[in-house]
Protein backbone atom coordinates (compact mmCIF):
# COMPACT_ATOMS: atom_id res chain seq x y z
CA UNK A 1 0.00 0.00 0.00
CA UNK A 2 1.40 3.35 -1.08
CA UNK A 3 -0.44 6.37 0.35
CA UNK A 4 -0.09 9.77 -1.33
CA UNK A 5 -0.99 12.99 0.51
CA UNK A 6 -1.86 16.10 -1.51
CA UNK A 7 -4.30 18.93 -2.19
CA UNK A 8 -7.37 17.79 -4.07
CA UNK A 9 -7.43 18.88 -7.73
CA UNK A 10 -10.41 20.71 -9.33
CA UNK A 11 -11.66 17.54 -11.03
CA UNK A 12 -11.77 15.72 -7.66
CA UNK A 13 -14.60 17.69 -6.05
CA UNK A 14 -17.01 14.76 -6.50
CA UNK A 15 -14.53 12.42 -4.78
CA UNK A 16 -14.54 14.89 -1.90
CA UNK A 17 -18.35 15.00 -1.84
CA UNK A 18 -18.59 11.21 -1.67
CA UNK A 19 -16.14 10.81 1.19
CA UNK A 20 -17.57 13.80 3.06
CA UNK A 21 -21.06 12.28 2.90
CA UNK A 22 -19.59 8.97 4.06
CA UNK A 23 -17.96 10.70 7.05
CA UNK A 24 -21.24 12.33 8.05
CA UNK A 25 -23.08 9.02 7.79
CA UNK A 26 -20.44 6.96 9.63
CA UNK A 27 -19.67 9.43 12.44
CA UNK A 28 -22.66 11.81 12.81
CA UNK A 29 -21.62 12.76 16.36
CA UNK A 30 -18.25 14.07 15.16
CA UNK A 31 -19.47 16.79 12.82
CA UNK A 32 -21.75 19.81 13.14
CA UNK A 33 -23.48 19.13 9.80
CA UNK A 34 -25.80 16.17 9.40
CA UNK A 35 -25.72 13.64 6.58
CA UNK A 36 -29.34 14.49 5.71
CA UNK A 37 -28.58 18.23 5.45
CA UNK A 38 -25.51 17.68 3.28
CA UNK A 39 -27.29 15.20 1.02
CA UNK A 40 -29.85 17.87 0.10
CA UNK A 41 -27.14 20.28 -1.08
CA UNK A 42 -26.37 20.21 -4.79
CA UNK A 43 -22.75 21.08 -3.97
CA UNK A 44 -21.00 21.23 -0.64
CA UNK A 45 -19.26 24.52 0.15
CA UNK A 46 -15.75 23.12 -0.07
CA UNK A 47 -16.52 21.58 -3.46
CA UNK A 48 -16.56 25.13 -4.86
CA UNK A 49 -13.21 25.84 -3.20
CA UNK A 50 -11.72 22.65 -4.63
CA UNK A 51 -12.95 23.48 -8.13
CA UNK A 52 -11.67 27.07 -7.94
CA UNK A 53 -8.46 26.09 -6.12
CA UNK A 54 -9.09 28.82 -3.57
CA UNK A 55 -5.80 29.79 -1.91
CA UNK A 56 -7.15 30.31 1.61
CA UNK A 57 -9.44 27.24 1.71
CA UNK A 58 -8.34 23.82 0.58
CA UNK A 59 -8.89 20.12 1.16
CA UNK A 60 -5.97 17.78 1.62
CA UNK A 61 -6.50 14.15 0.75
CA UNK A 62 -4.96 10.77 1.46
CA UNK A 63 -5.04 8.52 -1.60
CA UNK A 64 -4.46 4.78 -1.76
CA UNK A 65 -3.61 4.49 -5.44
CA UNK A 66 -6.40 6.62 -6.99
CA UNK A 67 -8.92 6.03 -4.21
CA UNK A 68 -9.54 8.92 -1.81
CA UNK A 69 -9.47 7.35 1.67
CA UNK A 70 -9.14 10.41 3.90
CA UNK A 71 -9.70 14.16 3.96
CA UNK A 72 -8.74 17.13 6.06
CA UNK A 73 -9.81 20.69 5.22
CA UNK A 74 -8.06 23.94 6.11
CA UNK A 75 -9.40 27.48 6.19
CA UNK A 76 -7.09 30.48 6.69
CA UNK A 77 -8.83 33.29 8.56
CA UNK A 78 -6.12 35.74 7.40
CA UNK A 79 -5.23 36.81 10.95
CA UNK A 80 -2.09 34.66 11.11
CA UNK A 81 -4.23 31.69 12.11
CA UNK A 82 -6.40 29.08 10.50
CA UNK A 83 -8.54 26.07 11.29
CA UNK A 84 -8.61 22.39 10.47
CA UNK A 85 -12.04 20.98 9.64
CA UNK A 86 -13.59 17.73 8.50
CA UNK A 87 -10.80 15.32 9.43
CA UNK A 88 -11.85 11.84 8.33
CA UNK A 89 -10.15 8.55 7.48
CA UNK A 90 -12.16 5.57 6.23
CA UNK A 91 -12.64 2.92 8.93
CA UNK A 92 -10.64 0.22 7.16
CA UNK A 93 -7.57 2.49 7.27
CA UNK A 94 -7.74 3.31 10.99
CA UNK A 95 -4.66 2.34 13.00
CA UNK A 96 -2.25 2.73 10.06
CA UNK A 97 -1.04 6.26 11.02
CA UNK A 98 -2.69 7.71 7.90
CA UNK A 99 -4.50 10.39 9.92
CA UNK A 100 -1.24 11.41 11.57
CA UNK A 101 0.54 11.72 8.24
CA UNK A 102 -2.43 13.51 6.66
CA UNK A 103 -2.38 16.22 9.34
CA UNK A 104 1.41 16.55 9.18
CA UNK A 105 1.27 16.88 5.38
CA UNK A 106 -1.52 19.45 5.60
CA UNK A 107 0.53 21.45 8.12
CA UNK A 108 3.49 21.48 5.72
CA UNK A 109 1.16 22.82 3.00
CA UNK A 110 -0.05 25.51 5.40
CA UNK A 111 3.54 26.49 6.22
CA UNK A 112 4.45 26.63 2.50
CA UNK A 113 1.44 28.81 1.67
CA UNK A 114 1.21 31.07 4.71
CA UNK A 115 4.36 30.69 6.79
CA UNK A 116 4.21 30.17 10.54
CA UNK A 117 0.73 30.48 12.01
CA UNK A 118 -1.54 29.21 14.75
CA UNK A 119 -3.78 26.32 13.74
CA UNK A 120 -6.98 25.64 15.64
CA UNK A 121 -9.49 22.82 15.58
CA UNK A 122 -12.52 21.58 17.46
CA UNK A 123 -13.17 17.98 18.43
CA UNK A 124 -15.95 16.23 20.30
CA UNK A 125 -14.90 15.56 23.91
CA UNK A 126 -15.90 11.90 23.54
CA UNK A 127 -13.78 11.37 20.40
CA UNK A 128 -10.78 10.10 22.33
CA UNK A 129 -8.89 8.61 19.34
CA UNK A 130 -9.00 11.99 17.57
CA UNK A 131 -7.94 13.88 20.70
CA UNK A 132 -5.01 11.48 21.13
CA UNK A 133 -4.02 11.98 17.47
CA UNK A 134 -4.13 15.77 17.72
CA UNK A 135 -2.06 15.72 20.92
CA UNK A 136 0.46 13.45 19.22
CA UNK A 137 0.87 16.07 16.47
CA UNK A 138 1.40 18.76 19.13
CA UNK A 139 -2.01 20.37 19.61
CA UNK A 140 -2.74 21.65 23.09
CA UNK A 141 -6.13 21.94 24.74
CA UNK A 142 -7.47 25.48 25.02
CA UNK A 143 -9.11 26.44 28.30
CA UNK A 144 -12.89 26.52 28.47
CA UNK A 145 -15.52 25.04 26.23
CA UNK A 146 -17.48 27.37 23.95
CA UNK A 147 -19.84 24.64 22.85
CA UNK A 148 -21.22 21.74 24.83
CA UNK A 149 -19.04 18.62 24.48
CA UNK A 150 -16.60 20.34 22.10
CA UNK A 151 -12.93 20.69 22.91
CA UNK A 152 -10.86 23.48 21.32
CA UNK A 153 -7.24 22.69 20.50
CA UNK A 154 -4.44 24.88 19.14
CA UNK A 155 -0.95 24.49 17.73
CA UNK A 156 1.64 26.99 16.59
CA UNK A 157 2.81 25.66 13.18
CA UNK A 158 6.52 26.51 13.01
Amino acid sequence: MSIIYRVLAPNESELYRNIRLESLKEFPESFSTSYEEALKMEKLILQFDIEKQTLNRFVYGAFNDKTLIGICAFINDEKNSGSIYQMYIQKEYHGLHIGLQLIKSLMEEVKDRFGNMAICLEVSTDNLPAIHLYKKVGFKTETGLDKKNVLKMKLRNE
